[in-house]
């Protein structure tokens, strides 16, 4: 640090443009160099170049700290993202799954549905038909005992007619004999 302020105080071309001895008191210039070189060396007694320096390393020092501290903070921040993005995928799955297995079920409780009322169907189709064969069966029937019963009108206005009083007495003597034969 000397050195450059020799160099300076050597080099310096207002110092040479002074007009008269340059060495002297009378000079400005050198009256100048001369409190500059005092400053300085003021400067450099109390140590205010340390001091400098040490309020910049400081200074240097807590930029640093600022600058990985924000790194810290960043990549902080990054990871809590990636942890919601994370979550929120894992989520946005979980609900399509329920989504999907919702419709999945609806799928089924539909075809589930479909064939109950299938067999609801079927049951109630076969209970009609049953019906139907017992009320055709019942209609045969009675259609039956009545051509039965207008078939012994019929006979017995046969039989009336054609019967006469010797016959019936001779038909009612063979009845009993047929019957006093069976009961014996």
């Amino acid at each position: 640090m000397k050195k450059l302020i020799l160099i300076a105080s050597v080099t310096a071309t207002p110092a040479l443009a002074a007009s008269g001895p340059f060495f002297s008191l009378g000079n400005t210039n050198f009256v100048v160099l001369i409190s500059f070189l005092l400053f300085v060396g003021v400067l450099l007694k109390f140590g205010v170049p340390g001091k400098l320096t040490g309020l910049l390393d400081a200074r240097a020092a807590q930029i640093k700290a600022d600058l990985d501290e924000a790194r810290a903070l960043r990549e902080e921040a990054k990871a809590i993202l990636a942890s919601y993005e994370r979550k929120k995928k894992e989520v946005q799955e979980q609900a399509d799954r329920i989504v999907a297995s919702a419709k999945e079920e609806a799928v089924a409780a539909a075809e589930q549905a479909k064939v109950d009322l299938a067999n609801s169907i079927a049951r109630r189709l076969t209970a009609a038909e049953d019906r139907i064969a017992s009320a055709e069966a019942g209609a045969v029937r009675a259609v039956r005992e009545h051509a039965v019963t207008v078939a012994i009108a019929a006979a017995a206005d046969v039989l009336a007619k054609q019967m006469t009083a010797q016959t019936a007495s001779a038909s009612i003597d063979d009845a009993i004999k047929q019957v006093g034969a069976k009961m014996h």
